[in-house]
């Protein structure tokens, strides 16, 4: 089976998670976003921030956690498999920060290639900060701009989705899906 990707990508607090839960609900498939884990893993280890402290080694982590959520994506027995963020979102952030990374960061953003890719902007009605988004709304209006640049440099053609309640918005993806073969 051919299981069309599906990355829903977008700044901090622009509703992805919600999003990718209502789709849950629907029945689809859906890969959670796997950052808070990793904050939440290294705050037990006594990190506060591990994206700030150390960015290469969140984000090789973050990366390789995705890559694995692309590759187990392939076994599933799902037409469309949603994924809450994607592998070109961690150089993206990285970008964000002005942090090197290796090339090989790169390479695996080029080998695992998503179907369709779906941006959520940021908006400030719905945004809030917590204990894993430090990020202020202003920054995430920035790095809203890093994601579309990466996204852009690995060849996808991003679809705006626009404001509008869960409903509507999952109802604009749908209509926007590839039909499967």
């Amino acid at each position: 089976m051919n299981t069309q990707k599906i990355a829903l990508i977008g700044g901090p607090g622009t509703g992805k998670t919600t999003v990718i839960n209502a789709l849950k609900t629907k029945g689809y498939h859906c890969m959670d976003e796997i950052s808070r884990q990793i904050t939440l893993e290294a705050q037990e280890q006594g990190i506060e921030q591990l994206f700030l402290e150390d960015p290469l080694l969140f984000s090789k982590q973050l990366l390789l956690g995705r890559q694995k959520q692309f590759l187990n994506a392939e076994t599933l027995s799902s037409n469309i498999v949603f994924f809450d963020r994607g592998l070109p979102d961690v150089v993206a952030y990285l970008d964000y920060l002005n942090s090197p990374y290796p090339e090989s960061f790169k390479t695996i953003c080029n080998q695992h290639k998503y179907d369709q890719v779906f941006i959520l902007k940021p908006w400030k009605t719905i945004y809030t900060q917590d204990n894993e988004r430090y990020e202020s709304f202003e920054q995430a209006l920035i790095i809203h701009d890093f994601l579309v640049k990466s996204y852009t440099e690995y060849g996808y053609t991003i679809i705006d989705t626009p404001f509008g309640t869960i409903e509507e918005r999952i109802e604009f993806i749908e209509n926007h899906l590839i039909p499967s073969e």
